[in-house]
């Protein structure tokens, strides 16, 4: 992939300002949910920080993401504020959905994060919509669907793809192939070895990279992006990568070997991009330990208001809730 666009040194520190958000906020959700503070299925995206940190710094405010329920690493990334998540991580009445959505419907329109979906795939068709919009509206915004390999089996993922492929719809597709769809591995659901490779088949442009190096997801993000921008249409970006926990917390994961989870926590992505930035002289340790110690600082200042937050009156069980009857 070496033709593909490269970040300049301001870009790698954006880069790991946000997958240190992400590394340091899975701790604490993890943290608080093993002392029995949080009550909430919990989908951790540990080990896939560095595709939608690197992804988002090509993103503007306008552009939107849609995600699945192992995304909250998808809307941090892209500026989904922490007071809010937390709260909802909470189920308090200041959460972003009124503490009615926990982790697997997080939304935040006003950052461009508009849903998080509990259903696999579905953020394929919603924003497959959100690019028809954009498209009407003129104005280059550019819209996001990320899922997992497991979702690209499913008949949205055909049905996305070929109208976005159709109308030229400013949509990026990311598949974060994690290798595993809840307990089943890729080479058990998956005929083809690349899911880029479906991309031929709708016209598209389809690529595939290893989503743990930040040189070659940003610069296949960037392309997209670009892409979508100048009204060439859809890309497909299968990003490799790896996950470091169970399906969900409280998975023990033993259908992963343990000699091939060990070797993804080796070559850690978090580490990796520290690690790259120190060798580079783009930043120093003490200065990124002050980005890593600010950003903690934040988190629990967020954890701190979510818990003085009032939880939900039980009216709220009747709000929000849509009926209707059979003529």
């Amino acid at each position: 992939m070496s033709n593909l666009p490269k970040a300049d040194a301001a870009t790698l520190l954006a880069i790991y300002r946000k997958a240190s958000l992400i590394r340091h906020n899975d701790l604490r959700v993890i943290k608080a949910m093993k002392a029995g503070m949080l009550v909430t299925p919990y989908y951790s995206p540990a080990g896939q920080e560095i595709i939608p940190s690197a992804l988002s710094v090509n993103l503007n405010d306008s552009d939107t993401i849609c995600t699945i329920y192992r995304g909250t690493h998808d809307m941090l990334a892209k500026g989904f504020p922490l007071e809010p998540l937390w709260a909802e991580l909470a189920g308090r009445v200041t959460g972003s959905c009124k503490g009615k959505g926990g982790t697997m419907h997080l939304t935040h329109p006003e950052s461009g994060c508009m849903v998080t979906t509990g259903v696999v795939g579905s953020s394929m068709p919603i924003a497959t919509g959100l690019g028809w919009a954009a498209k009407l509206d003129g104005k280059g915004e550019v819209a996001v669907a990320n899922f997992g390999d497991g979702a690209a089996n499913i008949g949205a993922f055909h049905e996305s793809l070929n109208l976005a492929a159709l109308w030229k719809l400013p949509v990026i597709f990311i598949c974060q192939n994690n290798r595993y769809a809840e307990h089943t591995s890729f080479a058990n659901s998956t005929a083809v070895d690349q899911l880029s490779k479906r991309a031929a088949g709708y016209g598209m442009v389809g690529v595939t990279v290893n989503g743990n190096d930040v040189d070659e997801m940003y610069g296949a993000a960037k392309m997209a992006v670009d892409r979508a921008r100048a009204g060439e249409g859809p890309t497909l970006i299968e990003a490799l990568t790896f996950r470091f926990n169970g399906h969900l917390i409280g998975d023990a994961a033993g259908y992963i070997p343990k000699d091939e989870m060990a070797a993804a926590k080796a070559k850690d992505p978090f580490a990796t991009l520290r690690n790259r930035l120190l060798a580079d002289g783009v930043a120093s340790e003490a200065e990124l330990d002050e980005i890593d110690t600010e950003i903690k600082a934040r988190i629990e200042q967020a954890v701190e208001a979510a818990f003085k937050a009032d939880l939900p009156d039980v009216a709220e069980l009747k709000r929000d809730v849509f009926a209707f009857e059979l003529a």
